[in-house]
């Protein structure tokens, strides 16, 4: 699967709220020891009260924000994001419009000085804060540095911190866009390294010529079912199936023939089994099983009654033959109890599948069922056909439809 940016953009939202998150009070904290500790306060009480509250107050609309964001309806998402982005900005022109101002202020040259080195430090940290979204991160910075240089340039004062301050800021912006290229590049490899856990993890479970589950699967799968059962007092149906004389088909037309009559078995029971819980694995060699939980023994009898119908009038052309042949299927349902053993589904359902076989193949039995006396179809719950003559190996080589 190709990586697309556009599929990522909810994890990189994802990101940026948490990493924004986390210096939502460190504006508060800086603001409130810089105005103290220099006595500025006391000196500007009213310029550093208005400072203060609107730092406070974006602040506090960020972090309320934060906690109500997952209560958000989806249609309201895109305002919610739009919130979100303009206030993170908001917070930097406030900030900086508070720079440029105090740098405007005659004989204050040493809080000058250290509001500069504040307003350096929540840039750099915006930039790295910021960095999944390259022009979020440089809204940001020319949000906090841009009135303060402005500021500087208007008031022609500070030339060398201006001339200073501007080029940092350019610096910034490349280590934005430089951030953002990491950010992005260790997304998709996080994205590909999945993709190939994925792979890994669907050769293990799937069976290479069919594309159906394989037996290792079915029996992890088969033991989470059987105790959810238990647990449940529920039911669980296992059904057997195996191709009619398919030894034939390999002896008169060769492996890719058989391999080929397996592929289309395959591709009829994963038409027929459709509900999400039910699992079809190849069980070994032209054995199919199927893992029917919560379902009635007539509902998986009658499922495997119509994949019994499909194969019969399905056929397979292999090097200008028509291949037919038949499946035979053993049905098997059971409430397991505490201590039973899992096996004995299973033993059922394959007795009840050779019981078809010894009926004359091509048909579908129940275990339990009373053996079918007349031949009937769907006598005492066994779907019966009548059987299919047996021919030799042989004579499969000639011209036209081959009926196994």
């Amino acid at each position: 699967m190709e990586f697309k940016r556009q599929r990522f953009t909810p994890r990189m939202v994802t990101d940026l709220r948490h990493r924004a998150f986390v210096g939502i009070g460190f504006y508060i904290i800086t603001l409130v020891v810089v105005l103290t500790t220099s006595g500025y306060y006391l000196r500007y009480p009213q310029f550093s009260s208005q400072f203060f509250l609107l730092i406070s107050g974006i602040c506090f609309f960020r972090f309320v924000h934060h906690l109500i964001d997952r209560w958000i309806p989806l249609t309201l998402y895109r305002v919610s994001l739009a919130f979100f982005l303009g206030s993170i900005c908001l917070t930097g022109l406030i900030w900086g419009i508070g720079f440029s101002k105090i740098i405007l202020q005659e004989g204050e040259q040493n809080f000058h000085i250290l509001m500069v080195i504040c307003t350096i430090g929540l840039c750099s940290g915006g930039v790295v804060a910021y960095v999944p979204s390259f022009w979020l991160a440089v809204a940001f910075d020319i949000a906090i540095l841009g009135p303060g240089i402005v500021a500087m340039a208007v008031g022609q004062i500070y030339s060398s911190l201006m001339i200073l301050l501007v080029l940092y800021l350019v610096y910034m912006i490349f280590m934005a866009l430089r951030g953002n290229r990491e950010y992005w590049n260790a997304l998709e490899n996080e994205f590909l390294l999945e993709e190939k856990t994925r792979a890994i993890e669907l050769l293990g479970q799937r069976d290479g010529l069919t594309g159906l589950y394989n037996r290792r699967y079915f029996d992890d799968a088969f033991e989470y079912e059987w105790n959810r059962a238990i647990r449940n007092r529920t039911a669980i149906s296992i059904v057997m199936c195996d191709i009619d004389y398919f030894k034939r088909v390999n002896d008169a037309f060769g492996h890719l023939a058989g391999d080929a009559y397996l592929r289309l078995t395959a591709d009829v029971l994963k038409q027929v089994v459709r509900r999400e819980t039910d699992i079809v694995a190849r069980y070994g060699g032209e054995e199919f099983i199927f893992l029917i939980p919560d379902d009635s023994l007539e509902n998986t009898v009658g499922l495997a009654e119509r994949i019994r119908q499909m194969m019969e009038n399905t056929a397979l052309t292999f090097d200008g033959q028509i291949i037919r042949a038949t499946v035979s299927l053993g049905v098997a349902r059971l409430s397991p109890r505490p201590f039973e053993k899992k096996e004995t589904i299973v033993s059922n359902a394959d007795n009840a599948m050779y019981q078809a076989k010894s009926r004359g193949r091509n048909r579908v039995v129940a275990h339990g069922t009373v053996p079918d006396v007349n031949n009937e179809p769907g006598a005492n719950n066994s779907f019966v056909k009548p059987p299919v003559p047996g021919i030799k190996a042989g004579s499969l080589r000639g011209k036209g439809p081959v009926q196994l």
